[in-house]
């Protein structure tokens, strides 16, 4: 993920790597494939950039326009303008300037028929292959470690989910 403020607002820019393979517990293995929260993104929803998968402290949006999303087969492209006016965005910037929020998560729920669970040894691997993206949070601990936020140089022009959902949104866990 790359920062850059200018004015009050602060420039995001992240991708989310397919392909990639996690560890989330011993034995339990995860990787999410090309194009795999592509339904939502694609249908136009509405998606949430949050500081710690909270709902309760929003970075941006689809739906405020301050938040763009792409799938592409290399990962979810993430582009996003966060207004430094709220307590919660100054948190995020000022822990990220810190050295304490580094990663990069997706809030997702697995949709019917989109995974495949093959065993691999003493242990299992869990490939998403289509699932429901709510939200993208900066987070401390991300389980894929190849997400990290960045602050970097940016170059301007380069190239309300379900009431019910919170936090990790029924991720699969040992």
């Amino acid at each position: 993920m790359e920062l850059r403020s200018e004015g009050g607002a602060t420039r995001l820019r992240a991708t989310f790597p397919y392909g990639v393979e996690t560890e989330l517990a011993p034995g339990r293995r995860e990787t999410v494939a090309p194009r795999a929260f592509g339904d939502r993104i694609e249908a136009g929803e509405d998606i949430h950039m949050l500081a710690g998968h909270d709902f309760e402290k929003p970075l941006a949006s689809r739906a405020a326009g301050s938040l763009e999303i792409r799938d592409t087969d290399a990962g979810l492209e993430v582009r996003a303008e966060i207004d430094t006016g709220t307590s919660w965005a100054k948190d995020f910037l000022s822990a990220h300037r810190a050295g304490l929020i580094k990663g990069l998560s997706p809030g997702f729920r697995v949709l019917p028929d989109g995974e495949r669970i093959e065993r691999r040894g003493d242990g299992y691997l869990r490939t998403v292959t289509r699932a429901a993206l709510f939200e993208i949070s900066a987070v401390t601990r991300p389980a894929y470690t190849q997400a990290q936020i960045e602050a970097r140089a940016w170059t301007p022009g380069e190239p309300a989910p379900d009431a019910g959902l919170v936090r990790a949104l029924a991720r699969w866990r040992a």
